[in-house]
């Protein structure tokens, strides 16, 4: 059988053969893929500054419960004007009501900055779910 001639066309004076004599010139070097310019020439943009803007609202509401509960628990001090003019049982059993009241309404404050909480924790999931990169 004839042994394996390349072309005309493939010959070239400037490709190597490979070692071993098999007579099939080596393939061409593939060229290199673009990687983007150099790091001396790639534009530089200046670092982004974060805005943490849902995490100072999210402090300022805390601050504005906390504000809320001082004022209703301070609200309490003191007898009630409606307690004026009682005396014995009477204003110890107005005095409780009245700190009952207070502790309801304590009470309530905190469900209601629970829940808020709750809702803004959830909101800002949503937005990091959103904003998130997809996969590649």
């Amino acid at each position: 059988m004839s042994r394996l001639r390349p072309s005309r066309h493939n010959q070239s004076s400037s490709q190597s053969r490979p070692p071993g004599g098999s007579g099939v010139p080596a393939p061409p070097a593939q060229p290199p893929l673009w990687n983007g310019p150099p790091p001396e020439y790639a534009p530089t943009r200046p670092a982004r500054k974060r805005h943490r803007v849902f995490f100072w609202f999210f402090l300022a509401v805390q601050a504005l419960f906390l504000v809320w509960i001082i004022t209703g628990i301070a609200g309490n001090s003191g007898t009630p004007a409606g307690c004026a003019g009682l005396t014995g049982k009477e204003l110890e059993l107005c005095e409780g009501a009245g700190d009952v009241g207070t502790a309801i309404g304590v009470g309530l404050i905190i469900a209601l900055w629970v829940a808020v909480d709750v809702i803004l924790g959830l909101t800002y999931l949503v937005y990091r779910l959103a904003r998130r990169q997809p996969a590649a």
